[in-house]
């Protein structure tokens, strides 16, 4: 018989209101431990508000939380002493040393002079500052702080890191060198990641997501459970006459074409096996085509009706929530 794996965060009806407007709206999830899980949802979608509540940074209006096995109200000091927390803007001191911002943090959880020594040594090595780590911390680049940040949530030991936008505001290298560092811990920590962002790509790199919209949970999966379920392939074709062409894919092959500024657009399953029998049988000169496999922003607009960008471009009472 198979085991049971222990959730490291389990909410059942979560809700929290400012005013009359709901910031987290019933809100249902089951996260197994040692999952690195993505709460993926635009700016202003309740992301921050829950990862307060479940950091006991915030009281819930209605419903209940567990982190790691404890009630985020009834035992909020049990859940803080078995979580670590990166928060969206910095809070390291520039001033101390990267190694000295660590052994502070050993200090203000009660680690032994052994204890954070041995610590210390292991979080920096961790994250490869072990070399800067007498610098100011004023002198490490964003990336080289991000790391320190994920390196002192760790010093502890917790069960579960929460990670709020952890790469905000960072170049596309810097992005790919964190998500390296948060793969390696969890393989070498055994815990569970449980991050906020709004950006696709970050998502990708994740065991389980859960797409949140206007306080409410709109889908769960994986990542490749969630893109097969919208299943077909987008082609985008420039030709000669792309209007002559669109009508042509829906007369042809059935398929609901458009024709706008990107060319002729349409899906298929298996876009890339139908594309040479579309050259071939279509009686308009193809200049180029496309084929993408479909993407998480595809699965946030059939769940929502609007594409992620379009959902951070659009003002809400929530923007900072």
């Amino acid at each position: 018989m198979r085991a049971t794996v222990p959730l490291a965060v389990l909410t059942e009806g979560l809700r929290k209101s400012y005013g009359g407007t709901e910031a987290v709206a019933g809100l249902d999830l089951s996260v197994p431990a040692g999952q690195i899980f993505a709460f993926l949802g635009p700016n202003g979608a309740g992301k921050t508000t829950t990862i307060g509540i479940l950091c006991t940074l915030l009281r819930p209006n209605a419903g209940r939380a567990e982190v790691a096995g404890y009630d985020v109200l009834r035992q909020p000091e049990d859940v803080r002493r078995h979580i670590g927390l990166v928060f969206q803007e910095s809070t390291l001191d520039r001033d101390l040393t990267g190694e000295q911002n660590l052994r502070f943090q050993a200090d203000l959880f009660g680690l032994s002079r052994r204890e954070a020594r041995r610590a210390v040594a292991a979080m920096l090595e961790l994250v490869d500052l072990t070399h800067c780590k007498d610098a100011p911390v004023s002198t490490y680049s964003g990336g080289m702080q991000r790391r320190l940040e994920i390196a002192r949530g760790l010093l502890h030991a917790p069960r579960v890191l929460f990670l709020d936008e952890p790469t905000t505001g960072l170049d596309p290298q810097t992005r790919v060198v964190i998500w390296e560092h948060l793969h390696r811990l969890r393989r070498e920590e055994h815990i569970t990641v449980f991050l906020t962002t709004h950006h696709l790509e970050e998502a990708e790199n994740c065991d389980q997501i859960a797409i949140i919209d206007e306080g409410r949970l709109v889908v769960e999966g994986s990542p490749s459970r969630l893109k097969a379920e919208v299943g077909a392939d987008l082609v985008a074709l420039r030709t000669g006459n792309d209007e002559a062409a669109a009508r042509a894919v829906r007369e042809q092959f059935g398929f609901e074409a458009t024709a706008g500024p990107g060319g002729v657009r349409f899906r298929v399953t298996g876009g890339a096996e139908f594309v040479p029998r579309l050259c071939a049988e279509l009686h308009v000169p193809v200049h180029s085509v496309t084929v993408t496999p479909p993407t998480l922003d595809d699965v946030f607009l059939r769940h929502t009706g609007r594409t992620i960008r379009e959902a951070d471009d659009t003002p809400s009472v929530f923007s900072e929530l």
